[in-house]
């Protein structure tokens, strides 16, 4: 695709916008829409009305909001309904979230959907002399989206003022233009996306093929022609004769639960010390970067530091899939501490190599008693005990066997880790060109007027 900058500029007066093709005008938002931060919670009360409520999850994970999606449901009064219905080209944003990256990420509504209000943690903006589905896709846009983050305010979580998305300068194209621009976009990106979507399937791909080499080598073992015994456990099968069968407590010599006090939202700097995220034990992997700064009026303790050679258990998360992710600490920063959401776990090395250990959480067989270990215990939605852990059952070579084992896994996993590098990349490489390509669309940096797009594949432009 090639496409020319416009014939000739003019200045914006906005420092994120710059230069904008001469016949297109520059407004502060407010004076384009009507914009309404929701106050509609998800409570139910008898002298209400029922309504469905698009919610945080609905705009955060879609690009649009549609039927397809499953909203919840709850009441509102006649008031609420009247003012937060949420019409067709109506562009809805997330006002409030834990991260400043998170704020202002927008959804257009593509379909009429009757008693569906926009709900809490959302703002909505309906276009009085602007093409919803341009605006949606000017909040997309880098610098304007920009101007969100930075006007977030918050510690723990971040809120965007009413006054900030109010006073965003917004440049206006001629509507014709602005639905050019549309239909461009929708043609491209969806091109771009089915991209991504088939790259994102092969990383799927990988992943399963990872998880089968490691699920093979720590319940059969490496030789085929060693004999096979009944594991007694059904969804096992047969295991080497010469294995153990063995519960998780009988390898573990130490069980630590980390410490979680209020922190601020920001990485430590390297004389500062750091409360770990629950995140930072993804998939054998650990990402020290992944913590938040402890203030200094609180002293640390200083018995839960991070050491090389540690293995940290993630105990709770709001992802499901993440919650027993295990890693081993193989490089560490000094001054940063687990989290209540993690396990240190220190194990009797004469009956199980550490890497071992780490290999088998990822496998098949111990996945699946994580997920049926998986509680709402200790007052969180989604969490292991460590009575659950320490009831997993392992099945255990010599420790010997256990470390040839590991050596050829991480040979082979090298290999796959390899090739999802270069998935990743390539994934990565094709959104930074879809958000540069929506920026200069809806910036004028591009003029996409004369560019054709074929008519099955244009959306309803609003």
């Amino acid at each position: 695709m090639n496409a020319d900058p416009y014939d000739t500029y003019k200045s914006s007066d906005s420092r994120w916008l710059g230069d904008i093709p001469s016949h297109w005008n520059v407004k502060k938002l407010k004076f384009l829409a009507v914009i309404q931060p929701s106050n509609v919670d998800k409570k139910t009360v008898e002298s209400e009305e029922a309504v469905l409520l698009c919610n945080y999850t609905d705009v955060y994970k879609n690009e649009y909001i549609d039927s397809r999606l499953d909203f919840m449901r709850a009441t509102a009064t006649k008031d609420e309904i009247k003012k937060f219905t949420v019409d067709v080209g109506d562009v809805i944003v997330t006002k409030d979230s834990e991260t400043p990256s998170d704020i202002a990420v927008p959804a257009c509504v593509a379909e009429k959907i009757e008693g569906l209000l926009c709900g809490y943690h959302l703002t909505q903006i309906k276009p009085v002399n602007l093409s919803g589905r341009y605006l949606f896709r000017l909040f997309q846009s880098m610098g304007f989206n920009a101007q969100f983050t930075v006007a977030a305010n918050g510690v723990t979580r971040f809120g965007l003022p009413q006054y900030a998305i109010s006073n965003a300068f917004s440049p206006v194209p001629p509507m014709d233009e602005q639905q050019t621009i549309v239909r461009f976009l929708d043609y491209k990106t969806s091109q771009i996306d089915r991209l991504i979507a088939k790259k994102e399937a092969l990383l799927m791909k990988l992943a399963e093929k990872r998880t089968a080499f490691i699920s093979h080598a720590v319940t059969k073992g490496l030789d085929p022609s060693v004999p096979m015994k009944a594991s007694g456990v059904v969804w096992l099968g047969e295991i080497p004769e010469h294995w153990e069968r063995i519960l998780v407590r009988r390898v573990i010599s130490r069980f630590e639960q980390g410490w979680s006090p209020a922190c601020d939202e920001r990485e430590a700097s390297p004389d500062e010390w750091g409360i770990l995220k629950s995140g930072c034990v993804n998939y054998g992997i650990f990402q020290e970067s992944n913590h938040k700064t402890l203030p200094e009026n609180i002293l640390p303790i200083r018995a839960l530091e991070v050491k090389i050679g540690d293995v940290l258990m993630c105990r709770a998360s709001g992802s499901k899939h993440l919650i027993g992710s295990v890693a081993k600490v193989k490089q560490c920063r000094q001054k940063l501490i687990f989290s209540d959401k993690t396990y240190r776990i220190s194990f009797r090395t004469n009956l199980i190599d550490t890497d071992f250990f780490v290999l088998t959480m990822l496998s098949k067989y111990m996945r699946d008693q994580i997920e049926l270990s998986i509680s709402g215990a200790d007052g969180l939605a989604n969490n292991i005990p460590q009575a659950s852990v320490k009831a997993y059952l392992l099945i255990l070579p010599p420790i010997c066997e256990q470390k040839l084992i590991v050596s050829v896994l991480h040979e082979k996993l090298a290999y796959v880790a390899l090739q999802e590098a270069k998935v990743t990349e390539v994934i990565i490489k094709l959104r930074e060109y879809r958000s540069a390509l929506i920026t200069n669309s809806v910036t004028g940096k591009i003029d996409v007027r004369d560019i054709k797009v074929p008519v099955t594949d244009e959306a309803v432009v609003s």
